[in-house]
């Protein structure tokens, strides 16, 4: 188990353990945990990663939690049913989120969303110290370049935008439906677009819009790339394996990759790596 430094960014962020903080509040003061006295635990999942699901479902299986609340923003429906009570939409902000964890009496909440959510973590880490309940952070491991790997890491998809002419003119476009309007002014490339729906505009000029959704094995990215003539990649670094294979098939071509590195997350959040962390974290709260 880490905590997030305030510094922490991209693949090289360094970690440190939080002394004296066992509830991931980054100092605040914490009075207990009411649902383990009270023989019913409510945690609040914030979800819509693969980890978010699953998580759910271990959880629900935990004999002291009695409620498992999982918050999806509503953006891609994938019509995977989860365990528990789901909530689909926006809180209202940070102020908004503390409010509903007191309201529904919240005993923990995991941030379990995809390691580009900067807004929805951000108000997280606020909400949870505000309201007094203890927050965890499951951030999947980020993705490292190996031999023959051809990567150029970028801080922020506009800055992507900006340099990909530079690297190609045929572009495999993998950072998702909601970051496309940095490319739209790019009109010396053509974009091949992957999403798992239909994007709005803002969009390229150039372009051919893919809906498809992972995970993709190494030989259907190859096939992709060669078959649309892609010379550059542009990704986000989501890690994971759902679409990793894509970064496989163009180490295989020799294609350059554009990295965008995550956000800063938030300071003082307790994290661990995957769900089984997580079970562990929620398993152990009030337990002396």
């Amino acid at each position: 188990m880490f905590s997030w430094s305030c510094a922490s960014r991209g693949r090289g962020g360094s970690f440190g353990a939080v002394l004296g903080d066992p509830w991931g509040l980054g100092g605040a003061s914490f009075p207990g945990v009411d649902g383990w006295d009270s023989g019913g635990v409510h945690v609040l999942v914030l979800g819509g990663t693969a980890e978010g699901r699953r998580l759910a479902g271990e959880l629900a299986a935990l004999p002291r939690v009695t409620r498992v609340t999982s918050s999806l923003a509503g953006r891609v429906a994938d019509g995977v049913a989860l365990p528990g009570e789901v909530r689909v939409g926006g809180f209202g902000g940070a102020d908004g989120l503390a409010a509903w964890l007191r309201e529904h009496r919240v005993d923990a909440v995991v941030d379990a969303t995809h390691p580009f959510a900067e807004r929805i973590s951000g108000n997280a880490a606020r909400a949870a110290r505000a309201a007094g309940v203890p927050l965890l952070a499951v951030r999947r491991p980020g993705w490292e370049a190996g031999p023959g790997d051809r990567w150029v890491d970028v801080g922020s998809v506009a800055e992507a935008a900006a340099v990909v002419p530079s690297l190609g003119r045929r572009v495999f476009l993998s950072v998702g439906r909601q970051q496309l309007a940095p490319f739209a002014g790019v009109d010396p490339c053509w974009f091949l677009v992957r999403a798992v729906t239909a994007p709005s505009p803002p969009l390229p000029r150039h372009r051919e819009v893919l809906l498809a959704r992972g995970p993709f094995t190494v030989a259907d990215e190859r096939a992709l790339l060669t078959r649309w003539g892609v010379d550059v990649v542009v990704t986000k670094d989501s890690g994971g394996t759902a679409t990793v294979a894509k970064l496989t098939a163009a180490r295989e071509l020799g294609v350059p990759v554009l990295v965008v590195r995550r956000p800063a997350a938030p300071c003082g959040v307790r994290a661990v790596a995957d769900v089984p962390g997580a079970v562990r974290w929620v398993a152990g709260l009030g337990r002396a």
